[in-house]
């Protein structure tokens, strides 16, 4: 995948299976599956079961599969042996699983997106931080004993606002940048907390859908 000809011809490929219709739209979409596989299963991990998984480029299957207007893909583990600590080391463990995933696995996919069709990194950079929002404040929120609450919210307080951005390889920390505030919607009685890049999920759906996040949804009083 890193390699530029594998990467354009793969994207080149699965255009036309998800009816996109550029391969940076793809690209895109392709990210927003790469990052819902790979922080759901490395983060949940983490901080629910309190266990290491290495999601390293060279321990992760990277798979695409589609059908039919739906992913079908997976990202399975060569070695699923989980990565524990010792007591007193767990904020030096937690740096390790997170550079492993953003730093390691993430970013160099990223930049060869980014090279091959010219999408914007700050898309490819969101589209990975709305999953890991997502994951905390939905799935996790869901988890009802005290301890494990206690533990996830800590590191994703960590994650957003402590977390050194050379964890992400970049210079700047993407989960504490793109953590926009929710927009009150007063005549829906709720609050959205809208991207700040666009996905251009539209583009490659018929009807046309939006993700319930878009900014081109939010309203324009709000902008």
């Amino acid at each position: 995948m890193l390699d530029d000809q594998v990467c354009e011809q793969l994207l080149a490929t699965l255009g036309p299976i998800i009816g996109s219709p550029t391969l940076a739209i793809t690209a895109s979409l392709l990210a927003k599956r790469f990052s819902f596989l790979s922080t759901g299963a490395c983060l949940y991990a983490m901080s629910v079961y309190d266990k290491g998984l290495m999601l390293s480029l060279d321990n992760s299957v990277i798979e695409y599969a589609h059908d039919d207007g739906l992913w079908t893909s997976s990202m399975p583990l060569v070695d699923v042996t989980p990565v524990g600590y010792t007591p007193g080391t767990r904020e030096k463990w937690r740096e390790l699983i997170v550079a492993t995933l953003f730093r390691d696995l993430l970013q160099p996919l990223w930049e060869t997106f980014n090279r091959v069709t010219g999408i914007s990194r700050r898309i490819l950079w969101e589209n990975t931080a709305v999953r890991v929002y997502s994951l905390y404040d939905k799935r996790m929120d869901k988890v009802e004993d005290p301890l494990i609450r206690q533990r996830y919210e800590t590191d994703f307080d960590w994650l957003l606002n402590h977390a050194d951005p050379a964890l992400f390889g970049l210079s700047y920390n993407p989960l504490k940048h793109f953590r926009r505030p929710p927009t009150v919607l007063e005549t829906e009685g709720k609050s959205i907390r809208f991207r700040r890049t666009c996905c251009f999920y539209y583009d490659a759906s018929n009807p046309v859908e939006y993700c319930s996040t878009c900014p081109l949804l939010r309203p324009k009083k709000c902008r």
